[in-house]
């Protein structure tokens, strides 16, 4: 099933200069970015990412690192991109990812993970929408008119 996911290399992955090594990486497993933007968060976006895990004791650490530098948020396309993506990701503690993987390559720490990847299609809608405009976003399909 061709679909789309929300992406964004965290702000250590973009202080490490792994954002052409990640693209790199999504672009080799045959998905394509439809839309990519480089940028600083502010804390009402950071939180509405993060909005599912309001209350958890690592919310405000996880809000207070993607607040701490540039982000690169990107709209990934292809063939099952969500779990895909997730794939590439690896697990979410690098030290438990396989090597090979985004996080297991790179991350340092659970907080520290380099990248962020919607985990569903309802998140992957969600996040989609918070970060762009249904203008900005691409198809590599045709429109179908009707």
């Amino acid at each position: 099933m061709r679909e789309r996911t929300f992406v964004m290399v965290k702000p250590d992955g973009v202080a490490k200069g792994l954002t052409d090594e990640i693209v790199a990486r999504i672009e080799r497993a045959g998905l394509k970015i439809v839309s990519t933007r480089r940028m600083k968060l502010d804390r009402g976006l950071a939180e509405e990412l993060y909005s599912v895990h309001r209350g958890k004791d690592f919310f405000e650490r996880l809000v207070e690192h993607v607040l701490s530098g540039e982000v690169v948020v990107m709209l990934v396309e292809g063939e099952n991109a969500i779990a895909r993506m997730r794939e590439l990701s690896g697990a979410t503690d690098p030290a438990k990812a396989t090597k090979g993987t985004i996080r297991g390559d790179f991350g340092s720490s659970i907080t520290e993970n380099v990248i962020h990847a919607a985990d569903s299609a309802e998140s992957a809608e969600q996040e989609m929408r918070i970060f762009f405009e249904k203008s900005e976003i691409l198809s590599s399909e045709p429109s179908k008119q009707g």
